[in-house]
């Protein structure tokens, strides 16, 4: 089976999945990038995201296609015991780069890693969880158990719910990267692994180690909601004469010093410094007083358009980007002129522009080939890792164990 992926630094490594939603499919996605051959094995039919949203006009999902890139697709009667031994024989099949199983569906004993390791003692068993008690949660109810948003938008008691899923996109390539760490073991050492990673731990880790958490046990306090404000240091919007809207960000005292500059208010800034009776080259000082400060910016901005404001401060050190729609990236040349990203031919989906895996290696973007139809690859998977003949699997298509 070739999708283009034997030229990836993972090629020769074989991972079954059972998923679904964004996390686990991610996990697969990033590794068959990388060059892994990853063998999605799906309800017939499709799961409950094989028509998420967004859609195209007939109905096919662009959700559903764009996080299972370069896959194999297999589809099984879950509920047939027979379909059931099919798909422990998948993922236990011998081989040095197989025997590696994910899953976000768990619960069921016959895919669980004592079944499964019984069959291959050095199998390697990857399954997400929600809560680390195994019960439900998804990345939307995990971050309002956590506590961004009440730090998101402009506080005075309004919850905020940010609309990336940064929970799941952590989950997948923290299991990426476990999996991984689960293969250098076993081809070290021989022994297989049995790893579970529950959503709710990812966002509580990373919330510590951005200290979210670690100010509220160390100072008593936790952080307020500050709109678009940077917490810490100095950063803001600005909007400019025709309407547009930048975001400006000081992290050094050169760049706050460029933007004083730049906006010609050096003479208030020293004053407001000294009525304050503070120091503005510590960056606490300038996060303090923030709206005293970007009060004197905005006149600048105000003053100017987009085009003024972008000229002058590409001439500074001043970070900054102008905010733009999706429409406004698509329209633009930034994905034609970025090798990051690629024409695809996808199936029900049409052509566009796809990216590979961010990294570069050996100086190219590594890429993955269209998604397939649910169950496009069955009869191949089942003839080339479990060496089943035509026969043996038109007797598998009639008895429904794949579709």
């Amino acid at each position: 089976m070739n999708s283009g992926e034997s030229a990836g630094p993972l090629a020769g490594l074989r991972i079954v999945e059972v998923s679904s939603f964004v996390a686990s499919p991610l996990c697969g996605l990033t590794l068959s990038q990388l060059g892994a051959q990853v063998i999605r094995i799906d309800p017939i039919g499709g799961a409950s995201d094989y028509r998420r949203w967004p859609v195209t006009a007939g109905g096919e999902s662009i959700y559903w296609t764009g996080l299972n890139r370069g896959k194999h697709s297999l589809s099984c009667d879950f509920r047939n015991p027979e379909s059931q031994k099919l798909i422990q024989q998948l993922a236990t099949a011998p081989g040095p780069g197989g025997g590696i199983f994910v899953t976000n569906a768990g619960g069921r004993d016959w895919m669980g890693h004592e079944t499964l390791s019984a069959l291959r003692e050095d199998v390697i068993t990857l399954e997400i969880l929600g809560k680390r008690d195994g019960t439900a949660g998804v990345d939307y109810t995990v971050n309002a158990a956590l506590g961004f948003p009440q730090v998101t938008g402009r506080g005075g008691g309004e919850v905020v719910n940010h609309v990336l899923p940064a929970w799941d996109i952590a989950c997948g390539l923290h299991a990426s990267t476990a999996l991984l760490a689960a293969v250098r073991r076993r081809d070290q050492t021989g022994a297989g692994s049995q790893i579970t990673l529950p959503l709710e731990d990812v966002a509580l880790a990373t919330a510590g180690a951005l200290g979210y958490l670690t100010e509220v046990m160390v100072n008593g306090r936790q952080r307020q909601a500050t709109g678009n404000a940077i917490y810490g240091t100095y950063g803001t919007d600005f909007v400019t004469a025709d309407h547009a809207r930048f975001m400006i960000v000081a992290l050094t005292n050169r760049h706050f010093w460029d933007l004083v500059t730049l906006t010609e208010t050096g003479a208030a800034v020293d004053a407001l410094e000294t009525a304050l009776d503070t120091d503005f080259r510590v960056e606490g000082e300038r996060y303090e007083y923030r709206d005293a400060l970007t009060a004197l910016f905005a006149r600048w901005f105000r003053r100017h358009s987009a085009a003024e404001v972008s000229d002058a401060l590409r001439k500074s050190s001043v970070l900054f980007e102008q905010y733009r729609s999706f429409t406004d990236v698509v329209e633009s040349d930034a994905l034609e002129t970025n090798p990051l990203f690629s024409p695809l031919e996808q199936p029900r989906i049409g052509q566009y522009l796809a990216a590979g895996h961010p990294a570069r290696f050996d100086s190219r973007h590594l890429s993955a080939a269209p998604a397939p139809v649910v169950g496009q690859h069955s009869a191949q998977v089942v003839a080339e890792i479990l060496g089943l003949d035509d026969d043996e699997i038109a007797g598998l298509f009639e008895r429904g164990v794949i579709g």
